[in-house]
This record gives structure tokens, C-alpha cells and sequence, in this order.
């Protein structure tokens, strides 16, 4: 697996690539690892096409997790990004991202048109993010993070000891793995987010597709509102889901997902 420092902080950040085809770049959402990708149904298909980058954002996974909220702003994640774009040499590329991953991989195609192809944004926002941890969450995530740990952030989304279903211990397991300081600076940074305005996006020709779960609010109607703004871009609901359920099962949005790759 590729190693290499934050040109920001000189943090380690790693990655693996899979595949052959024109590149795209996978970021996970917030608490999760590129690991879902692979667990989800997701690398297989997409590698058959493209080569694919699953990326460990800073904090997650097997990267270096800082405690400061300043290592968590949309243009650190941007600068981490474009390193890893540099280190394997790719000059432009598909990014898809889902949940915080959507809001960076967005991040980059308003800030480098030019090394962005398309994006995929599943369960994402350009809208202000103050609050917002809290509806994706649960009420006072952060101070519960911060205060109490892991074992605390999953029991407040009914992700206790006591779950038995496949997905659910799955996404527990993880969920304890992490550090929960830096899942508290992350979240904090997070919340303070601003939303992007109406005209930098009228502004972005970077094609894009936004997919949302129908009970996933206020992901969806963000989702849908961005999209129309947007010059090139397109919104599909994804019927029945909220926003711990936009990936899976993979399918759905597979079948959205390749042929606009393509």
C-alpha cells in the first residue's frame, strides 16, 4: 500500500490502486475507510473499468489521525487529494465520494476544474454543514465523541452490542476502531464547513451526478437543490434510503454510476 506525506502537515496518508482504465478516485464518508468499497460491492465493477484509487482520508482508516479541527478543512483534504493525484502521476481524473467524501470530491471540482473529469456525489451537501452533524447523526455527536468515546457514538445511531444483523456489526467494528479524538476534531471541523454559494456553482462545468436516498434529509434536498444548479449535472433519488444506507445495496447505483463514467 502507497505511503506518502501531507504536503500540508506531513502527515502519512495511504491509498491503494486496483484496476485498469482512466482513473477515479474513491473517498469514503466520515468514520469509514476505503475498506467500504471493496465490503459494499463497489471495487469489483468499477476496476473492471477504470483504475481505481481508494484513498484513507486523513483520520480514518490506516492514515495518520491529527486531533486538531484545523486538519479537517475541505482545502487540507483538497491538498491531500491533489498529493496523492501527483505521487501516482495522474493528471486529471473521475472522483466519486460519498458523504464527507461527496462534499471533497466536490470541494475539488469547483477548485481544480481542470484535474477533475466527473464527480459523483452519493449523499452529498454544498450546503452550510453547521447543525447538520447533528440530523446525519444524532443530537450532541460532538460533545458525545469528544466526552464519552466510540462505544457512545455507535450506541446513539442503535448501534449497540446487542445487533446482530451482518451490515450493522460491520459498520459497529468499524466504528469502534476509530480514534474517537480525531473523530471528534473531524466532526468539529465538519459543522463548521460553509455551504458553497448558488453562483460558484452555476459556475462549475465539471459534469456531474448527485444521488441522494429519498429519507436521507437534508442530504436529499441538498442533493437535488446543488444539482440544479449546476450546469452539467443530475440528480437520481434513491428510493427508500437514508443517508446510513446510500450505498448499499450497490446496484442501484452501479447502474447510474458506470455508463456515466463511460
Amino acid at each position: 500500500m502507497p505511503v506518502i506525506p501531507s504536503p500540508v502537515d506531513g502527515i502519512e496518508l495511504r491509498y491503494d490502486v486496483a484496476g485498469d482504465g482512466p482513473p477515479l478516485v474513491l473517498l469514503h464518508g466520515s468514520v469509514l475507510s476505503r475498506a467500504i468499497w471493496r465490503g459494499l460491492g463497489y471495487l469489483a465493477p468499477l476496476a473492471e473499468q477504470h483504475t481505481v484509487i481508494r484513498v484513507d482520508l486523513r483520520g480514518h482508516g490506516s492514515s495518520e489521525k491529527p486531533h486538531d479541527p484545523a486538519a479537517y478543512t475541505q482545502a487540507v483534504f483538497v491538498a491531500d487529494l491533489l498529493a496523492v493525484l501527483e505521487a501516482e502521476g495522474i493528471g486529471r481524473t473521475a472522483v466519486m465520494g460519498y458523504s464527507l467524501g461527496a462534499r471533497i470530491a466536490l470541494t475539488a471540482a469547483l477548485e481544480l476544474p481542470g484535474r477533475i473529469t466527473r464527480l459523483v456525489s452519493l449523499g452529498g451537501s454544498a450546503s452550510p454543514q453547521q447543525r447538520q452533524i447533528d440530523s446525519v447523526f444524532f443530537p450532541g455527536v460532538i460533545d458525545t465523541v469528544a466526552s464519552e468515546g466510540m462505544e457512545a457514538f455507535c450506541a446513539g445511531q442503535g448501534l449497540g452490542p446487542e445487533v446482530t444483523e451482518r451490515r450493522a456489526r460491520a459498520t459497529r467494528t468499524a466504528f469502534l476502531s476509530a480514534d474517537h479524538q480525531a473523530v471528534a476534531a473531524l466532526l468539529a471541523a465538519t459543522d463548521a464547513t460553509p455551504g458553497v454559494p448558488d453562483e460558484v456553482l452555476e459556475a462549475c462545468t465539471v459534469p456531474a451526478l448527485w444521488m441522494a436516498g429519498t429519507e436521507d434529509h437534508p442530504r436529499f434536498e441538498d442533493s437535488r437543490r446543488a444539482a440544479g444548479l449546476m450546469p452539467d449535472a443530475e440528480f437520481v433519488p434513491l428510493p427508500g434510503r437514508d443517508h446510513g444506507a446510500t450505498l448499499y445495496p450497490p446496484d442501484e447505483i452501479l447502474a447510474e454510476v458506470l455508463p456515466f463514467l463511460a
